[in-house]
């Protein structure tokens, strides 16, 4: 009997070494620097930023970010944590990117959106209506009293 199930536990552990047994599926959510949303590769060590995933480039040492069964069919064929969708039901954008201060979506929907829920702007941000389409409800604080508005009430410029 002792030797029956040591026959069957080695079987077990072949089966799943060759292949052969389907094995657990192994869950990838991991934060990326700078607390983003991230892809944990393979060697369990490293994790990617979530836009890394089906960039046509890998980033993980054995190609597991750039798999036909990953990226067959983005974003639907993408593990739903790695996903933003935005406001217009057509648009989505990777979850490392929202809250980013960027309008990434096209309306807003990634930086002001309820779904997104966003921290208040950063130390490195300033709290203004952007004029420019690539900026939400913040814009860099670099681009402060550059002489050029950024912000609707030229606050930028004046208070920033």
């Amino acid at each position: 009997s002792a030797t029956a199930l040591l026959v069957l536990v080695a079987t077990v552990g072949l089966g799943v070494a060759l292949g052969l047994l389907p094995r657990a599926p192994v869950n990838r959510f991991c934060t990326a620097p700078s607390n983003r949303t991230g892809f944990l590769c393979d060697d369990r060590a490293t994790c990617i930023p979530a836009s890394w995933v089906c960039d046509r480039a890998s980033n993980c040492r054995d190609g597991e970010d750039e798999q036909e069964k990953l990226c067959g069919d983005v974003p639907h064929s993408l593990p739903g944590y790695l996903v933003f969708l935005c406001s217009n039901p057509r648009s989505w954008v990777y979850a490392d990117q929202r809250c980013d201060g960027m309008n990434d979506c096209g309306d807003c929907s990634d930086e002001t959106g309820s779904l997104a829920s966003c921290p208040p702007c950063g130390r490195e941000w300033w709290s203004c209506i952007p004029v420019h389409y690539e900026y939400c409800s913040c814009i860099p604080r670099r681009l402060c009293r550059d002489g050029i508005q950024h912000c609707l009430s030229w606050s930028d410029e004046y208070s920033c």
